[in-house]
């Protein structure tokens, strides 16, 4: 079962920034996000959603695939394979790009949208589904991001190791404190 975590940040690129390390350490088979979408109200007061997975541009694809095969079997029959092939990919593409923006995946669009109009303006909000997480590795990734946990569905204890993990400062390779937190 997938994990619910959002995350908010006081700058507006902040969450971005975050996602793109998470992006990393999933190459690094650390975590596996199953969803992820970035919220940022800007200083006018409107919030902009970016979503990690394109719908309809992944349904576009996969339907012209499909579109293409299937049109060059049927331009078989009618001796214009090329034709059927053209065709046929183009009624795919669209239907798929219809099908694909018309689908919801992963975390509720109702709910991002819902929680996203809470933050403050100048600020930025991380929905984040995960599927797998080594929590020790990536926890020790992300101390001292001073991030507010805004809704999760972790246990009470794993939500307090990441309360936690957030508001440590981090700590250097040599035992030490950083420079920056040590001005602090």
């Amino acid at each position: 079962m997938s994990e619910f975590v959002v995350l908010g940040f006081d700058a507006p690129d902040k969450a971005d920034a975050i996602l793109n390390r998470l992006v990393q350490l999933e190459k690094e088979y650390l975590v596996d996000l199953e969803d992820a979408v970035v919220a940022v109200r800007d200083s006018s007061g409107k919030v902009r959603l970016k979503q990690s997975v394109n719908l309809a541009a992944a349904g576009a694809a996969s339907g012209g695939l499909s579109g293409a095969l299937w049109g060059t079997l049927v331009g078989f029959l009618f001796l214009n394979p090329l034709a059927g092939m053209v065709l046929g990919g183009a009624i795919g593409a669209g239907s798929g790009a219809l099908a694909g923006s018309m689908s919801d995946y992963g975390i509720d669009d109702n709910l991002i949208e819902k929680l996203a109009e809470t933050i403050p303006v100048n600020s930025s909000a991380l929905f984040l589904l995960i599927r797998k997480i080594q929590p020790e590795k990536v926890l020790e990734d992300f101390k001292g991001e001073h991030a507010s946990v805004l809704r999760t569905s972790l246990s009470p204890e794993q939500e307090q190791r990441l309360r936690h993990a957030l508001a440590a400062e981090a700590v250097s390779s040599s035992g030490t404190e950083s420079p920056a937190a040590a001005t602090a």
